[in-house]
């Protein structure tokens, strides 16, 4: 459905021309100032950057959305494994390949812990997730703190200024993309297509690469597919998040897939700072590792609708608004609001998109109400037509099933046979259809 998208994206242009205008700014520079920003070389880097662990975190998220359980504790499980992660890795010297997927396990290990934590709570205690997890995130702020200290689990650096975990040895450093999209990009720069002031000066900086981190968000964005959307425990997932009395009706562990989904979740939120930690300059945990990733994750599984390739598109837009608004400084010279400016049209685009979704939603539900009403005072006979498929797990569906076997083979129960069992045949044919 494309109605939605275009009105959010009608709304947010209207919002962002306005707010633009409320500042003194005029539309036409500041969208031409940041589309030419992000034709950079060095800002295109940046961007997919930036988008690589923001898609890996609306992934963390969007794990537990699909089961209307809201992991807001992303944020304190990415942080805390990346801090425990670089104090093991540190610590150790391995082989290449095996130091790196010794820090990777620690780290989804850590996150999957520290979400189970919620989870347990939730299933014994009946605790809301949404609490645990906020209470969690400062928990976690309170143990960084405690270890990140000299003598614990901290260094100091050479100017004794600031105190991080023990850097990671080379061997534990993950490979960057930059011999395949180095060449790539600067192609593409002289030949004009990115941006024509750097056709004369190509050559992306040194320090510029591309997290080699992207090719495993790719993976884990094709896994979130085919577990959500082609194996049972994605459809237990979806029928629970949807129903969970109509889950259990259908021999579905609501306490289980709680407990799962959110150790999966935590286990991929855990793989959020890797990329900075494995591929950043320090390679280590200090007081400036990025914060606040898991709240921008919630944002950007929230555009993309919790669809794979839907976050992919939102990530790269907030991290082309979060790139492309530092070329606004150069707009505001004695008032840098380039930060401020990006936040509130990041804010706007949320805003329009949760809008526009609700809005568009409900005139569809009301058009299709409109539709069976007006058959029915035509004297159309409904009951004649073809069964909808019924919402998976949805007692209305069991009602049927139970009353009218289908007509399939040995859709009437055999001499011997149990009730029962006849009804879970017919409950396994209705799930699967169901998909």
């Amino acid at each position: 459905m494309l109605a939605a998208p275009v009105l959010a994206l009608v709304m947010a242009s209207l919002l962002v021309t306005v707010l633009l205008l409320a500042l003194g700014k005029e539309p036409g520079v500041v969208l031409d100032a940041m589309v030419q920003s992000g034709k950079r070389p060095g800002n295109i880097v940046d961007i997919v950057n930036r988008a690589t662990f923001l898609y890996i975190a609306a992934l963390a998220v969007a794990i537990g959305f699909r089961m209307n359980l809201f992991n807001i504790g992303v944020d304190g499980q990415y942080r805390l494994a990346a801090f425990l992660a670089a104090a093991v890795g540190g610590a150790i010297v391995l082989p290449g390949p095996l130091h790196i997927l010794v820090v990777l396990i620690v780290a989804m290990a850590v996150g999957a812990a520290w979400a189970g934590i919620a989870a347990i709570l939730k299933v014994t205690r009946g605790v809301s997730e949404v609490l645990s997890t906020i209470m969690l995130n400062a928990i976690a702020t309170a143990v960084i703190a405690y270890l990140l200290r000299d003598g614990i689990l901290g260094v100091l650096s050479g100017s004794g200024n600031e105190v991080g975990t023990k850097p990671i040895p080379e061997s534990g450093w993950f490979p960057s993309l930059d011999p395949i999209a180095r060449p790539i990009i600067e192609a593409l720069s002289s030949s004009g297509l990115l941006d024509s002031d750097t056709v004369q000066n190509p050559k992306l900086p040194a320090s510029k690469e591309v997290y080699g981190f992207l090719v495993v968000a790719i993976i884990l964005g094709i896994l979130y597919a085919v577990l959500v959307d082609r194996t049972r425990f994605g459809f237990d997932l979806r029928a629970t998040g949807s129903s969970p009395t109509a889950a259990v009706a259908s021999g579905v562990s609501v306490k289980r897939m709680v407990l799962t989904s959110m150790l999966l979740s935590g286990a991929v939120a855990g793989l959020i700072g890797m990329p900075e930690l494995l591929e950043g300059r320090g390679h280590n945990f200090s007081l400036n590792f990025p914060s606040g990733i898991g709240f921008t994750g919630i944002a950007v599984a929230l555009l993309g609708r919790n669809n794979p390739i839907g976050m992919a598109l939102a990530a790269l837009l907030w991290g082309w608004v979060d790139v492309t608004t530092r070329s606004l400084a150069i707009l505001d010279p004695p008032n840098d609001t380039s930060d401020k400016v990006a936040s509130i049209v990041q804010a706007l685009i949320v805003f329009c998109v949760v809008i526009a979704y609700v809005v568009v939603n409900r005139w569809a539900k009301a058009a299709e109400a409109r539709q069976v009403a007006q058959e029915l005072a035509s004297g159309h006979d409904l009951s004649t037509e073809e069964p909808v498929p019924a919402a998976v797990g949805s007692a209305a569906s069991k009602t049927d099933a139970d009353a009218s076997p289908p007509a399939t083979a040995g859709g009437s129960p055999e001499p011997g046979e149990s009730p029962g069992a006849k009804r879970s045949d017919d409950e396994g044919t209705e799930r699967e259809g169901g998909r």
